[in-house]
Order: structure tokens, then C-alpha cells, then sequence
């Protein structure tokens, strides 16, 4: 019988012990994650308001409910705290690494370390209830805001930023969000981007409902849109719809009825975030144009826009996990097809699926053959990864190294301990948010 630890309990994670458990029917797996509750980036990282994604928790569910595979939450791997991947392999006959790429890409620029300059990683796991993230007074005396980037993140927290706290009061948005968001006095919000709006890498669906908000106008500067050399018809159907949309915003007339205001540029690119107070108080721009090879080029024409919040939201990426090999120019673990590589071949019983296989690209859908790739390379090699000595259980071993995991029947504590939350507040599901009221949820189940 094939004992496997699969490292992540986000999309990837759970559909690698979904594939495991489906075409072996012997195969045990330990889903294994640092957070005392699963899902990943589906539960940390789509916008509250998403409902509809985020209710691919319950397919999710049912991987990690079923008899061959279990949860263990709030173990850490790798690190001064967390068990060794050499004696995590140990206790399995094969290990596999879904461990996503957990930070975000600089800008690169001076002034990035002012107060006030964030990555959208970090308040979108504000706003998410990651135990990690602290209230850092995000929104505190804030009255206009910079997103920097043109991706689905980027649109998400300009419409957090802009939506009213009254719409996101029926999701599971923590209550000091909420209230923030509430108390904000955030009346402007610009998203920009280095590059024209046919290069743009949010989808219509994410951009239209920048359209929807109440009380407040989505404007787009035509010039913007004319500096794209990209003809409609040679573009991608999803690019010909986003320029729709964004020509009718830049063609609509002026209205005084909007309180709050949604400023789309493009062809900009951050040079410098200028200081104002002892924190942010301004980025200046310079001017780009189309160098012909699909990227930019300077033109020595700047722009400055007052911002006491910054946020970055130019990509994710992969960061080292101790004991794993790591390609720090791509931010991967190296693999072939699945296979950890260790000087320039496989390692037998270590794998990787996901982000930190592949880099941060695809959507959520995407982790599916990704994950079938790596789970074909395993079970091959499953005739040679038997161990001939090792426990049964994994779990003693990790109670006998101090590590006590948060099971499924923790999990569902907290789940209720949410629900009892919102219920006392008026709401509906309201998330916990910090790591010590989790844990002891967790384990008074």
C-alpha cells in the first residue's frame, strides 16, 4: 500500500490526492498544510465577493472527505520550525510538493520601502483573514489609492477599495475589514499599467464589474487607448472584448453624480514612489510607447498621482523551501514532469504540482493537468518507492517530534466557530482571523 504526503491543501494539492486516489485504489494520502484549514488560495485568495469561485470549496471538500485521504493542518515543513523534508520523506513512500508561490515581485524602484506601499498579497490577505496578515492601518487616512498592474488581482482590490461595506456585509470579509473598509475615505482609486490594454491580463468578467459598482464612475483616457497599435481584429477574442468595454468607459461623457471615481491608465510604468510626510505621498510615472518586440520603452515624460496607498500587483512567485532545490530565476522547484530533479536527476519519492512546479501562470482549472502530469510520474515510479522500514501512521511521529496536527474534526470546529461568529454579528459566515483563536477552536473539537 503507497503512503503519500501531499504538501498544500489548495487547488493543486487536493486535485494531486484526487488523482492519487482515483487510479490507485490502495493509495493513502496525508494532505498536509501549514494553516489549521485547508483550500489555499481559494480561501485566502478569491475576492469575498466572489461567491461563485469561492464555492469550489465544496468540490475541494470532498477530496479531503474522502476515506483514503486526511487532513492534517498546522504542520509546517522545511525551516527552523517546521519537520525536515528529509525526515518527512521518511515517513512516506512519496512526498509531493504543492506549495504554490507564496510572496510577490518587486517593482524594483526607489521609495518602494516608504510606509504606505504595500503588495496586493498582503491586503488581499488582510481582507481574507489569513492568520499571517495584521490590520498594518492599510486604508488609515487614505484618499486615493494606486493599484500598479492590469491583472484579475489588480481589479479585485480596486474594487474592494471602491465597493460599499454594505454589499460585502453578507460575505465571510472579517469584521475588522469590514469596518475599515467601511471608515474608509478612499474616494479615488488608478490602476495602472506598463503596457497598453491589449497586453492587459484581467479577464472582461473582472473588468465589467468595475463598471457595476454604485456611486462610482469608471474613466478611461482615450489617448491611452490610442497609443495601442493593435489593431481589434488580430487580437484574441478576450482582449477585443476588454478594449469594448474600455472604449465605451473613455467615451462616455462626464458625470457629476459619482462620488468616487475608478481611473484606468495605461503605457505608464513606475520609476519612483515619492515621500510625503515620512511615507508615501505620490508615485511619479514615466511615459511608455510599444518597442515593436511586445514590451516597452521609456519616452523621458513623466507623470506624478497622489497616493497615500500604494499597492503592487505585478505577480507572484515561488520562494525556496529548506531542504528542496530551488531555480531562483524562475522561482520553481526543477522537476521532469513532476520529479523533484537533485543534480541533474530525479529524487526518487519527491515530487512537485502547482505554482512551485510551474511558475505562477494558469488559472485555478489549470492545476488539474498539472496535477495528472505529476501523479502519472509517481505511480510509475510506485514499484520502486515501497520503504522497507518506516511507521504506519505518520501522525506518532509527528506528536513524538512536537508537531500536533489540526485534523479534520478541528477543521469542522472551526467551520462552526465562523458560523456561531456571523450569526452573533448579524452576518452570515464571518472568517476568525488570528492564529491563536483558530488553534484553540481547533482543538477544543
Amino acid at each position: 500500500m503507497l503512503r503519500v504526503a501531499v504538501v498544500g491543501s489548495g487547488p493543486s494539492g487536493c486535485y494531486t490526492a484526487q488523482q492519487l486516489v482515483q487510479r490507485d485504489p490502495e493509495v493513502r494520502v496525508d494532505v498536509l498544510d501549514r494553516l489549521p484549514c485547508p483550500y489555499g488560495l481559494v480561501r485566502y485568495g478569491v475576492a469575498p465577493d466572489h461567491e461563485k469561485i469561492k464555492s469550489l470549496q465544496a468540490s475541494l471538500r470532498t477530496v479531503l472527505e474522502h476515506e483514503r485521504v486526511r487532513f492534517l493542518g498546522g504542520v509546517r515543513v522545511g525551516g527552523p520550525d517546521g519537520v525536515p523534508v528529509k525526515v518527512l520523506r521518511g515517513l512516506y513512500d512519496a512526498v509531493v510538493y504543492c506549495v504554490g508561490a507564496a510572496t510577490d515581485r518587486r517593482l524594483g524602484v526607489r521609495g518602494e520601502e516608504l510606509p504606505g506601499c504595500w503588495s496586493a498579497t498582503e491586503f488581499v490577505a488582510w481582507y481574507s483573514a489569513h492568520p499571517d496578515a495584521a490590520d498594518a492601518g492599510f486604508l488609515r487616512d487614505v484618499r486615493s489609492a494606486v493599484v500598479i498592474g492590469a491583472g484579475n488581482v489588480a481589479v479585485d482590490v480596486t474594487r474592494m477599495l471602491m465597493r460599499d461595506a454594505a454589499e460585502l456585509r453578507p460575505t465571510d470579509m472579517p469584521q475588522g475589514a469590514l469596518d475599515a473598509l467601511a471608515d474608509s475615505g478612499v474616494g479615488e482609486v488608478r490602476m495602472v499599467a506598463r503596457r497598453g490594454p491589449a497586453q492587459a491580463r484581467f479577464t472582461t468578467k473582472e473588468l465589467r464589474e468595475l463598471g457595476t459598482l454604485p456611486g462610482t464612475r469608471v474613466v478611461v483616457e482615450p489617448g491611452d487607448l490610442a497609443l495601442d497599435p493593435a489593431g481589434p481584429e488580430t487580437l484574441p477574442a478576450v482582449q477585443r472584448r476588454n478594449l469594448e468595454v474600455l472604449r465605451g468607459w473613455a467615451e462616455q461623457p462626464p458625470s457629476k453624480a459619482a462620488d468616487r471615481h475608478i481611473r484606468l491608465r495605461f503605457h505608464l510604468r513606475p520609476v519612483e514612489l515619492l515621500a510625503d510626510g515620512g511615507r508615501v505621498g505620490a508615485v511619479r510615472f514615466e511615459r511608455t510607447v510599444p518597442d515593436g518586440r511586445g514590451g516597452v520603452t521609456g519616452t523621458g515624460r513623466y507623470e506624478e498621482m497622489p497616493a497615500q496607498l500604494v499597492l503592487r500587483s505585478v505577480g507572484y512567485r515561488g520562494v525556496p523551501l529548506e531542504g528542496l532545490p530551488f531555480d531562483e530565476p524562475s522561482g520553481t522547484v526543477p522537476h521532469a514532469a513532476g520529479r523533484v530533479v537533485r543534480d541533474g536527476a530525479a529524487s526518487p519519492g519527491e515530487y512537485v504540482a502547482g505554482w512551485i512546479k510551474r511558475g505562477p501562470s494558469g488559472v485555478i482549472g489549470t492545476n488539474r493537468p498539472c496535477a495528472k502530469e505529476t501523479v502519472t510520474s509517481l505511480l510509475a515510479d510506485a514499484p520502486a518507492l515501497a520503504r522497507s522500514e518506516g511507521p504506519e501512521d505518520a501522525v506518532p511521529a509527528l506528536l513524538a517530534a512536537g508537531v500536533e496536527p489540526v485534523v479534520w474534526d478541528g477543521w469542522l470546529a472551526i467551520e462552526r466557530a465562523e458560523a456561531e461568529l456571523g450569526a452573533r454579528l448579524g452576518r452570515g459566515v464571518v472568517k476568525l482571523a488570528d492564529w491563536d483563536t483558530l488553534l484553540a477552536v481547533a482543538r477544543t473539537s
